[in-house]
């Protein structure tokens, strides 16, 4: 089976990027992260971002990229993603106005469908990325399933959060079975043992780590993906947390 490698979704540690970009980027690097996933460009163009990316040693593996965006001009943000040298694009959200109803969601299946047999032919892969909303049955049948039901595997993958789907009520560990062979990246948080499901740095929650990581390096997931919406203390602490668990109990060698 073939070795995963770890990224840093970059959203984790928005707020010290606003302040401070390139001495944010040169800190994800010294803890210890070759890779990261963007939130979006990082710079005014695709070019000067993956310069700076270059100059402090980071390469990026994917983009989120938000549906309306690539509505309007996907050539656009393949040519981006192309320029930053990235395999995959990912919707990171469905709008509420978008999925009140089974026939939203088989529209969207049919929008993504579309978008995804685009960026195959230009050489890149789409995901979609869940969050919880997606686990409301229609006649049964979980959106986030309907999705991937009325979509092909050659145009649309998966990218699973392993956090929104336990909040979601179901079992992320079924999930990445479910959609083995089409999960190139795999978001991974944890969820505190709290009332609220807090977010937690991987390890410190209630996710059965070890069974989620069997069933990626069964499943054929590519890159494991660090992201915490929020943070109960400092951004970069918690990153820096994720980071070591990993590496130490999953990706030791």
């Amino acid at each position: 089976m073939a070795q995963i490698s770890l990224a840093l979704q970059l959203y984790t540690v928005r707020d010290h990027l606003a302040k401070d970009l390139t001495g944010t980027l040169k800190k994800v690097k010294d803890m210890g992260y070759d890779l990261v996933e963007m939130p979006g460009l990082l710079s005014d163009d695709a070019q000067q971002a993956k310069e700076l990316l270059d100059d402090i040693g980071l390469r990026g593996v994917g983009m989120h990229v938000a549906l309306n965006l690539q509505e309007a001009d996907l050539d656009t943000w393949i040519a981006n993603a192309k320029t930053l040298g990235l395999a995959d694009i990912a919707v990171p959200y469905l709008p509420e106005d978008r999925r009140k109803t089974r026939e939203d969601w088989l529209a969207f299946a049919g929008l993504m469908d579309g978008l995804g047999a685009r960026c195959k032919a230009q050489g890149m892969r789409l995901s979609y990325h869940n969050h919880s909303f997606e686990f409301v049955k229609f006649d049964g049948v979980y959106a986030l399933d309907l999705l991937y039901e009325n979509t092909s595997p050659d145009n649309v993958y998966a990218e699973i959060d392993t956090y929104w789907v336990k909040h979601g009520g179901a079992d992320p560990v079924a999930y990445v079975r479910n959609y083995a062979g089409r999960l190139p990246t795999l978001h991974i948080k944890d969820m505190a043992p709290d009332e609220n499901r807090s977010f937690a740095e991987i390890g410190n929650g209630i996710l059965d780590w070890e069974a989620i990581h069997e069933a990626a390096l069964e499943g054929g997931v590519e890159y494991y993906i660090v992201e915490q919406d929020r943070c109960a203390g400092d951004s970069l602490d918690s990153a820096r947390i994720s980071h070591d668990f990993v590496m130490q109990n999953l990706l030791a060698e």
